[in-house]
């Protein structure tokens, strides 16, 4: 009997320059635990002078996760926060009752030629917290276990005796792993859904092998060893299961199509705060069939 409840393939937009593969939302599977959104992209080698420019854009009921492999990117948002997102850096912005943000290139990124890897992700907040107040923070003193050929950085809630001092507002687990060649890591029954994703080299979990972007959504109840001949990065994550459904349409998630209608007619007239020294542009509600935010 294979691990693997489901396995998921991406849809892939090429830009150019680089590709997103997008995984979740997806026909056959809506969330695993609290995430709902989970795009991958890169790696890419941007040309001098190019770089990513996702202006500013709301997000309500959710909270978005961005980790990166390599590269920079600059977040600003509506609270006034800014940060400069690099690997080993988690940034974790909670949307709740409203939020603007904008992801950009830094300057001296595309100076050099910017390099973009890494995943953005969605958490579906939880019942009762849906309209909490808009918060960000950027934590990078994370967990890290290390044991011979196989490291784990724990970016969200707890995972092999370690927690991130991260906010979660379900139980939620979030890691990257890299196994060197004849790594190996356990992956113990420790959330309601797990799910792997290969972002580089060749792994395998349990005898079955992991395709490359492929989201493998995890058997339930069962004691698993990821394991690679060698070398490879992947992306483990995860938690509690949703009871009640979530609905997503354009940026925004939640339990009530009401609010969705309420947020499209907010944002359409500009009833969304700004994001200081980010104002002069920003993507508009999109018309007819909605896409999740692009990247330009």
């Amino acid at each position: 009997m294979s691990q693997f409840e489901l396995t998921l393939t991406p849809t892939t937009h090429d830009l150019g320059q680089f590709q997103v593969r997008r995984v979740l939302p997806s026909k056959q599977r809506s969330m695993v635990g609290p995430f709902i959104f989970i795009d991958q992209f890169g790696p890419a080698q941007l040309d001098l002078g190019a770089g990513m420019d996702v202006r500013p854009h709301p997000h309500i009921n959710l909270a978005t996760v961005t980790w990166l492999f390599e590269g920079a990117i600059d977040h600003r948002d509506s609270l006034g926060s800014f940060s400069t997102i690099r690997p080993g850096q988690v940034n974790l912005m909670t949307a709740g009752k409203g939020i603007v943000h904008s992801e950009r290139s830094p300057q001296e990124e595309r100076e050099a030629g910017p390099k973009l890897y890494g995943m953005q992700t969605w958490l579906a907040l939880p019942d009762g917290k849906e309209e909490t107040d808009p918060a960000f923070e950027a934590v990078s003193d994370l967990p890290v276990i290390e044991d011979g050929r196989a490291k784990a950085i724990v970016i969200m809630g707890e995972l092999w005796g370690e927690r991130a001092p991260v906010t979660t507002y379900a139980d939620t687990i979030y890691a990257e792993i890299v196994l060197g060649a004849g790594g190996a890591i356990p992956l113990e029954d420790d959330a309601d859904e797990r799910a792997v994703m290969l972002v580089g080299g060749e792994a395998n979990v349990d005898g079955h092998a992991l395709k490359l972007y492929e989201l493998a959504v995890l058997q339930p109840s069962r004691d698993m060893t990821l394991e690679s001949k060698s070398g490879a990065r992947v992306v483990l994550l995860g938690g509690e299961a949703f009871q009640t459904e979530r609905h997503a349409w354009w940026n925004f998630v939640s339990s009530s199509r009401e609010r969705i209608q309420q947020a499209k007619e907010d944002w359409r007239n500009g009833r969304f705060p700004e994001v200081p020294q980010d104002n002069d542009e920003r993507i508009p509600l999109p018309d007819g069939a909605p896409k999740t935010v692009t990247y330009p």
